[in-house]
């Protein structure tokens, strides 16, 4: 991994992880100036071809890295003191407008989410807001508001979405971790697509405070970085309630997590997902590399077959509840005529669907748990089936590798739906139940384009996947890959 080092112009040399920028600061082997420095410089020297932010902090940040130089020359130390981060744009910044994808003027912001003013805690320093597709909808970051962002691993290609802004800016090294959110994959999914980690945490975990209970439910926020241990630094920070959350699981200790060995565990191998009646199989590129990583779980003495988790008919639990999640955020935009027409569509069918369908649809999720959570239940003589006690659960993050800029341009918001279905069928259904999830980097295409897996486990299990995540990367060594259009 990179180290810290200064060129003596008051700009890094090369990016450096979130915990090895903390380390740097704290040993006095640099200073947060430099570091917020170098990450402005880089974020402005890729804009124009990347476009990962929506809103940069320049001035308000410097001015807060050199406080964090006074304070760590009086001896302070806190967990990110000085190091520079980044959130996506629907997480509200004081003094920013939280646009989260969408046109038009919107106020500024007038305090910090609970999980900034966490952030700013442990002594980050937040350098700017990341760009999402409009309300966190699909899996690109593409949208008339801000542009097309785009993947440093190849600019022809999307980072994903909704996260996308923030899974380019942590692959191309401006900054070396960031938050985002995951209501149906929206972390894991651009994590798999820019070869980083992205951990989606159990419900609760992180605090999505004022938008408490976001999306009906089933969006959270979490951490995109290039290694376990800088994610799992990242979810210590922000970690924890807000008073007004109606989520609230009991604390992990997530870096300790990720320097323990997780032991010997049953990986039940997923390929089937949900039915979504598209048809969709994984890709044959997808496929080869998520065996070659089963393999390496095997390998490493895990046991590892294939199962077939008990879905069920879960969309039913999702589609009401995504679409209400919309249709609340599009009603409060002022100016709704500037909405993508797909917006206004979800907007119409979230109104429907409002009220006793979406009830309806939240309590089918004690069903859900006890229908999924089979798999990870013993059941005596009933080895290989979908109750045999396993640990984790292994599937694809996404059924197709990244698909090119513009591919989901012009198409009806039915349309879409489907597309976007057929490329990511893995992850949204742990959204409906609240539990955990890792995207881990699982190789490339022969086109050099990256794909992943995911690590999923039973409520509250964070802190075995990300042991057994940790095990991975050390085995596998993918934060030794950087791509190829990092500034």
């Amino acid at each position: 991994m990179s180290s810290v080092e200064s060129t003596g112009t008051g700009v890094e040399a090369a990016p450096a992880g979130l915990a090895e920028s903390a380390r740097a600061l704290a040993e006095g082997r640099t200073t947060s100036t430099r570091l917020v420095t170098g990450a402005l410089a880089r974020i402005e020297a890729s804009q124009g071809t990347l476009n990962a932010f929506r809103h940069l902090r320049a001035s308000a940040a410097l001015a807060e890295a050199a406080e964090a130089d006074r304070r760590l020359d009086a001896g302070e130390r806190l967990p990110l003191l000085g190091v520079p981060v980044a959130v996506k744009d629907d997480t509200d910044v004081a003094g920013l407008p939280t646009h989260f994808g969408c046109a038009g003027e919107l106020p500024a912001a007038t305090a910090d989410s609970e999980s900034v003013r966490r952030l700013r805690a442990a002594g980050a320093v937040i350098v700017g807001k990341t760009n999402s597709c409009e309300l966190g909808q699909w899996p690109f970051t593409e949208g008339s508001a801000f542009g097309v962002t785009r993947n440093p691993w190849n600019t022809e290609h999307t980072p994903g979405g909704s996260s996308g802004g923030s899974a380019a800016a942590v692959a191309a090294g401006l900054v070396p971790a960031a938050l985002g959110s995951d209501g149906a994959g929206s972390v894991r999914i651009p994590a798999a697509w820019t070869h980083l980690v992205g951990i989606k945490p159990q419900r609760g975990r992180i605090s999505v405070h004022p938008r408490s209970d976001a999306f009906q439910g089933l969006t959270v926020n979490g951490p995109l970085a290039r290694t376990v241990a800088d994610a799992a630094l990242l979810l210590d920070a922000v970690a924890g309630a807000h008073p007004d959350d109606p989520h609230r699981p009991p604390p992990v200790q997530a870096s300790a997590a990720a320097r323990r060995d997780p032991g010997r565990l049953r990986i039940a191998l997923a390929w089937r997902p949900p039915l979504t009646l598209t048809g969709t199989a994984p890709h044959p590129d997808v496929r080869r590399a998520v065996t070659e990583l089963a393999e390496a779980l095997a390998r490493l003495g895990h046991h590892v077959e294939e199962a077939r988790p008990r879905y069920g008919l879960i969309g039913l639990g999702f589609l009401p509840r995504a679409t209400a999640g919309i249709a609340e955020l599009a009603a409060l935009h002022p100016e709704p005529a500037l909405l993508d027409p797909r917006t206004r569509s979800a907007l119409r069918t979230g109104t429907r669907l409002g009220g006793r369908v979406v009830r309806a649809a939240r309590a089918r999720e004690v069903r859900q748990h006890r229908r999924i959570g089979a798999l990870f239940h013993p059941v005596r003589g009933r080895a290989g089936s979908a109750g045999a006690g396993f640990d984790v659960l292994l599937t694809p993050t996404t059924a197709l590798p990244p698909p090119r800029i513009g591919r989901f341009d012009g198409m009806s918001a039915w349309r879409t739906d489907v597309a976007m279905t057929e490329a990511c069928p893995y992850a949204w259904p742990w959204n409906v139940l609240g539990w955990p999830g890792i995207n881990v980097p699982a190789g490339f295409t022969p086109d050099g384009l990256p794909v992943g897996a995911q690590l999923l486990g039973p409520s509250r299990s964070e802190e075995r996947l990300i042991s057994l995540a940790a095990q991975l990367e050390a085995d596998r060594r993918w934060y030794e890959h950087r791509p190829p259009a990092a500034p």
